[in-house]
């Protein structure tokens, strides 16, 4: 058996050895809730980047393609991350039909996977915090 036209498997996770260009492909949805879990578990390495701002929602970015918002009491806005979770306070995601306006809670420390963007309000007396991650 002629083993010089086996390919190499060491190369594996290298750069191309002929010099072609490496496709850079998008985090897939499981990785980016991958991502948003892993971080919602290490609270110490973000809580301290929190910022309130009674006056409307504050992003935060973080690694990776991740962020953080602070929502204060009464406002919303809209979110175009893939995905996100809410790690404290409260938040609804609202939508609007023919039939009319609906909040459906979120609950916290759930993985929540976004179609599209998603309209959230923060509709407790309190500041929510949510994490996310995906394209801002």
């Amino acid at each position: 058996m002629d083993l010089s036209v086996v390919p190499d498997l060491t190369m594996r996770g290298q750069d191309d050895p002929h010099d072609r260009a490496i496709a850079v492909r998008p985090p897939t949805v499981g990785q980016l809730a991958a991502r948003v879990r892993a971080l919602a578990a290490r609270p110490d390495e973000w809580w301290r980047l929190v910022r309130f701002d009674a006056d409307r929602p504050q992003d935060v970015p973080l690694e990776d393609g991740t962020w953080l918002t602070t929502w204060p009491p009464g406002h919303g806005g809209t979110v175009h991350g893939g995905v996100s979770t809410l790690v404290a306070g409260e938040l609804a995601v609202v939508t609007i039909t023919e039939r009319g306006v609906t909040e459906r809670p979120l609950r916290a420390n759930r993985i929540r996977v976004h179609g599209g963007p998603q309209a959230l309000t923060n509709p407790g007396p309190a500041f929510a915090v949510s994490l996310h991650a995906g394209h801002r």
